[in-house]
């Protein structure tokens, strides 16, 4: 199971499963994991940055991976736990928790690719920006 290195730190975002997230199997549709996945990171970098960054600085996805382990169903409080990698050139790797009543139902990891928001091109992550996702 991914466990975050000792010098990150892990931010806690609760999920909201709704009746549309789920599927003919009555659990979550693998298809809101990678929503949910997408929808922490970006709360995570919304946190630590403001407008005059994230106006400037984007991120693309190159890979979402999942390996899940239990199921969620409608009315599970649900919560994911997510830190970042260390960089590499313009690369990020993300990771994510998802844990529902009976412990972690999924992890994920993402690769993101910092980009700049007016050129559209990949740009090397700064350490100044992985500075403030530090334990």
């Amino acid at each position: 199971m991914f466990a975050p290195s000792a010098d990150r730190e892990v931010l806690v975002v609760p999920l909201e499963i709704r009746p549309e997230d789920i599927d003919a199997n009555d659990h979550v549709n693998n298809v809101v994991y990678v929503r949910w996945l997408q929808d922490v990171g970006t709360t995570h970098w919304e946190a630590r940055f403001g407008p005059e960054v994230t106006s400037k600085w984007s991120w693309v996805c190159l890979r979402h991976e999942i390996d899940y382990r239990r199921a969620l169903n409608l009315g599970d409080a649900v919560q994911a736990r997510t830190w970042v990698g260390e960089p590499q050139g313009p690369r990020l790797a993300r990771y994510v928790l998802i844990e529902g009543p009976d412990g972690v139902a999924a992890q994920g990891m993402s690769v993101w690719v910092l980009v700049d928001a007016a050129t559209k091109k990949p740009a090397r992550v700064p350490d100044w920006m992985i500075a403030p996702f530090a334990a």
